[in-house]
């Protein structure tokens, strides 16, 4: 049985909220579970330098945790004067994740950053952040769209995260702080739709696992890929 008492294939409740912010191109707050992360989109008709006069687009994005998401209050990384190494390496992942479903040529030369802070955390933070994410990057594209200022649509398709495990023995999908601090193999996925792979980042805690224990974590990130494609729908 697991701490939450769902089934080994079942997700957490999942919400996503938009137009939250009234200031962003683009806006939601995601929940899935105790896990609730508020995600902005912010237009520039700018790009890095690096891209001036390539006529690409960019997408990038930065992350963070309020000092109370988690059980203790954690310094606010601002006051410590750097980001912390897991900070860094969840932003980029982040930004990887979405620019892969982005035509930059479509886009044009201008970027989106997503901004994605944690308001509270009970595990899979930075799957959250992916998925609602993407919400963001999607309304801020379609006011681009209505806006005439974008032809053809940039967005190839949903992105979407989610975590997977084994988690007592038994592969699970979706965990929360109780299973993933006690997992055997912990595994993140992101998704381009509900079959294409953009990123697998998968771990042994405990012993080493299985090409067939990763297959079935495979299936189970798909199974939880088409609920969260299902929320981001219902949410725009």
């Amino acid at each position: 049985m697991r701490p939450s008492r769902r089934e080994l294939n079942e997700l957490r409740p999942v919400s996503i909220e938009t137009g939250v912010n009234r200031h962003a191109e683009g806006s939601c707050v995601i929940r899935i579970g105790n896990t609730h992360v508020l995600c902005t989109a912010s237009l520039e008709d700018r790009t890095p330098p690096f891209l001036k006069g390539s006529g690409l687009g960019w997408v990038t994005a930065e992350y963070g945790m309020l000092p109370r998401a988690t059980n203790t209050r954690n310094r606010r990384e601002a006051s410590t004067g750097k980001q912390t190494g897991r900070t860094i390496e969840i932003q980029r992942l982040i930004g990887r994740s979405l620019r892969a479903c982005v035509d930059r040529a479509a886009l044009g030369e201008r970027q989106i950053t997503i901004d994605c802070d944690v308001l509270q955390a009970d595990g899979g933070t930075r799957c959250a952040a992916i998925t609602g994410g993407w919400v963001a990057l999607r309304v801020a594209v379609n006011r681009l769209m209505a806006a005439g200022l974008v032809v053809s649509d940039p967005l190839l398709g949903h992105v979407t995260a989610v975590s997977c495990g084994i988690y007592a023995g038994q592969a699970v999908l979706d965990l929360d702080y109780a299973e993933d601090s006690e997992a055997g193999v912990d595994g993140n996925f992101v998704l381009l739709g509900q079959d294409r792979l953009i990123e697998v980042q998968m771990s042994a805690e405990g012993a080493a696992f299985s090409r067939a224990q990763m297959d079935t974590l495979l299936e189970l990130a798909q199974l939880g890929s088409e609920c969260l494609i299902d929320a981001q729908r219902g949410a725009l």
